[in-house]
Parts: C-alpha cells; structure tokens; sequence
C-alpha cells in the first residue's frame, strides 16, 4: 500500500520538489492590467513577430521556457522530461514549441486546468526519483482560441455577460529535487465533475462544481481546513465561477472570506479593460501563478498557497453536437517549507 497517498485523491509527496524558478511571458493587453509589474515579457505585438496566430503562441511559450530556464541557471539540456499542454486541437502550441528543445516531452490537455496537471505531474516525477529537474509550462492565445471555439474573429459576435476572455500568455516553472522553495508537497487529483452546463460561453459556472468537490476533497483528505492557508487560488473561474464555489461552500458552513481568490479576476482589471466575468485560458493562471501568486510566497506574504487550475473539457465537436462541458480541477499545494 502506499505510503504517500491521503485520502481518496491526494497524494503526500515524500521528497516535495523544489521551485528552481518561474518565468511568464503576456500579450499587450494582459500587460495593461493590474499584475504588469510581475510579467517577465509583455509583447506589444500579438504575432510575436510570427505570421499566424498559432505560431505566435509556439513562439510565446518556447520564449517562456528559456526564460524560465535561465533564471534558474539550468540549462535546457539538463531538463529530464518537460510537461506541457495547450488549447490547441493535439496540443499543437506545446509541440511546436518544444519540437528543437531535444528533450523528452510529455503532452498534456487539462483545458485551463493545465498549468495544475503539468505542475502535479512534473512535482511527481521528481518525488518518485524518476527525474531530478522537470519543466511544468502552459499557454494560451486569444485569438487562436476564439478562432477554434468559438467564431473567427472578423464575425463581431457579441458577448455574453458571463462570457470570459482567453489570456494571451504562457508560464513555466523548473523544479528541482532541492533547492530553497517554495515546495511542492501535496497533490490532489480532481475527477471529471459535470454541471450540465452547455453555454460555451459560460464555463465558470460549468467548472465551479469541479473546483468545489476537488478542494472540499483536498481538505477531507489533508485533515486541513482553509484557514491552514494563505491564499486558495482557483483558475480560472472568473466572477461567475468563483461566486459559485463560494455558496457552495457556503452551504457546508463554510466562509471562504478574502483568502480564496481566482485567476480570472486578478489579470485584468475587469471594470476598465471590457473581459466581462474576468480571464480564462491555460495562460490565465500559468501567467498569475508564474508571476504574482509565486512572488507572493517568496516575499513570505503567502507562505502557504493552494493553486486550483480548473478546465472545461469541451471541444468544439461536442458543443456543436449539444454535449454539456465536463470540468475538472487540480489542487497543489505549494509551501514555503518542505516538512509539512
């Protein structure tokens, strides 16, 4: 039996890895909000110097992955394996990516809950003495995804109030089996939860169920309640999502109060900047996880955070052929000491 498992889904880890070092790259718009200052590049150009949408994002996130790297002082060539994933069909922004980077990938589709699947999966590596550095990276395009989801962009449609704005940004973290941290200590798992949601165009109220049961999952199998945290992040849930998960909780008795707060709303200023019920895309938490949330608990602001990514698995096959949106969601614990 395992020793390392908690619970129904959570995973202790024995050997929690360390965050070498993070790196998130934004377009302009994401640029113009409130989290500027803690983006490592802003683009002011949505190609990124490329011909296509598509290649702009390949292009943002291998920028990303180098960035990471060098503030880490590790070369690409010493990275065991890299776990990376995207919105695109086949995952085709990671791929292109990381095709020259000579080393071994795994490709992951998590929707938006990505940048916590890679992270878990890139922490349990290193934990389970299968690797000693690993990359865990993500990213996200507004207009490739807009063109693949929904409508092309020249179509004008107009935009629903629970609707979300895809981020146009990437993340990568390099962890390392030591280091000073923050560490990775916990894993929680998420199952496929499904709302019976169908409206494209609001998934935070299709993904809200799942972050509920994964975190209300994470603290039964932990023993821990919230307040054992700094901060509860989810992404991206947006207004609508994160309003959601705190009446369900509430339900249970439970006051989330200030500490739980939700990537969609913190990359942009969703008064000024017309995103509607906030962010959304793999970018969205990568970017605010890589950039804010993490110089947070280096400053000893949050020394202890639980990072929820939430996904809606749909496709657009599904939504066209009336399927509901499933979603999902991931919880890792990050904990500025490693003996918890």
């Amino acid at each position: 039996m395992s020793v390392k498992h908690l619970g129904k889904q959570t995973v202790r880890l024995s050997y929690p890895p360390s965050v070498a070092a993070a790196a998130c790259v934004v377009g302009k718009k994401e640029g113009q909000g409130p989290l500027r200052e803690w983006f490592d590049y802003i683009s002011e150009d949505s190609y990124f110097g490329e011909k296509t949408w598509e290649k702009a994002e390949s292009t943002m996130l291998r920028q990303c992955f180098a960035l990471a790297c060098d503030k880490a002082k590790v070369p690409i060539s010493t990275v065991d394996c890299l776990f990376a994933g995207d919105l695109l069909n086949q995952c085709a922004g990671s791929n292109f990516a990381l095709r020259d980077s000579g080393r071994p990938v795994f490709g992951l589709y998590g929707a938006c809950s990505t940048m916590a699947e890679s992270l878990s999966l890139a922490a349990l590596a290193i934990d389970g003495g299968f690797a000693d550095i690993t990359a865990a990276m993500t990213s996200s395009h507004f207009c490739s995804v807009e063109r693949q989801f929904r409508f092309p962009l020249e179509y004008g449609g107009v935009r629903t109030p629970t609707a979300q704005w895809t981020v146009t940004g990437a993340g990568a973290v390099v962890l390392t089996a030591e280091g000073a941290g923050p560490y990775i200590t916990h894993v929680t798992a998420g199952k496929i939860v499904d709302a019976g949601i169908t409206d494209a165009n609001n998934m935070g109220a299709a993904m809200a169920p799942a972050a509920y049961d994964t975190i209300k999952t994470h603290f039964e199998d932990t023993g821990r309640n919230p307040d054992y945290y700094d901060a509860i992040v989810t992404g991206d849930l947006g207004a609508v999502g994160h309003g959601i998960v705190k009446e369900l909780f509430r339900k249970d008795g439970i006051e989330l109060g200030p500490l739980y707060i939700d990537c969609g709303m913190l990359i942009y200023n969703t008064e000024a900047q017309d995103v509607h019920a906030g962010g959304s895309g793999c970018g969205c938490s990568a970017a605010v996880l890589c950039g804010h949330l993490l110089h947070n608990m280096t400053e000893n602001r949050w020394p202890r955070l639980l990072f929820c990514g939430t996904g809606a698995l749909m496709s657009p096959t599904s939504s066209q052929q009336g399927e509901s949106i499933p979603g999902i969601c991931h919880a890792v614990a990050l904990e500025m000491q490693r003996g918890c």
